[in-house]
């Protein structure tokens, strides 16, 4: 009889590296891509986001085949951290602080979807379920954070998340830093604009009345 063979179990640390390894060169060219995007929009050459991930053009092509595949991933990713951002500014700051420094932190996001509304109407699959992604998962997030802010008396009482997630990205559509810099300017009264009525804002100016 011959001896039996027993198969080789897979080295498990090892195996926990090469899975590190992968995961951190994902979450390099995820990051690599925003930057790129913010600048040169999303049809920017493959290439450069793999140069600044550190990683071969290659591997970029191996994690997604297609550009809207990559895209699509960016898209959500940001989508993600945003919305992960409100419970924990919710957290560290007073409502009406954690709502302008959420709202902020959106129009950062905005940055990373340069681009993108052309690539969502060329027809690609990929595209197909990023406005209801973006939908399910920012507006709940900013609903939070008005309700609070509200309840404290520190915002007026009549602002849908949806309309002030439009308001604000089209106010914070830029091409270039000096652009950015002005769009942030107007987020900024945009903010101070949602606490004129609130309870807690202060009397109105001369000859105005609140609305209510």
């Amino acid at each position: 009889m011959k001896p039996s063979v027993r198969a080789k179990k897979p080295n498990a640390p090892a195996a926990r590296s090469v899975r590190a390894d992968a995961q951190r060169n994902l979450d390099a060219l995820l990051e690599a891509a925003k930057a790129v995007f913010s600048v040169s929009g999303v049809d920017a050459p493959v290439r450069e986001i793999a140069a600044r991930a550190g990683v071969g053009v290659a591997t970029v092509y191996r994690h997604f085949p297609q550009r809207s595949d990559l895209v699509a991933a960016v898209f959500r990713r940001e989508v993600d951290a945003c919305a992960a951002a409100a419970p924990a500014l919710a957290r560290e700051h007073e409502p009406g602080e954690a709502l302008a420094r959420w709202l902020r932190r959106y129009t950062g996001f905005i940055a990373t979807k340069r681009g993108l509304a052309a690539a969502l109407h060329s027809g690609d699959s990929a595209f197909d379920a990023l406005p209801g992604y973006f939908q399910q998962n920012l507006e709940p997030a900013l609903q939070s954070l008005l309700d609070a802010a509200v309840t404290a008396g520190q915002i007026r009482d009549d602002v849908k998340p949806g309309e002030l997630l439009r308001a604000v990205a089209n106010l914070s559509i830029a091409t270039d830093e000096a652009e950015a810099l002005h769009s942030r300017r107007m987020v900024d009264l945009l903010i101070d604009g949602l606490r004129y009525g609130a309870p807690g804002a202060g009397p109105a100016p001369k000859g105005q009345r609140r609305s209510r």
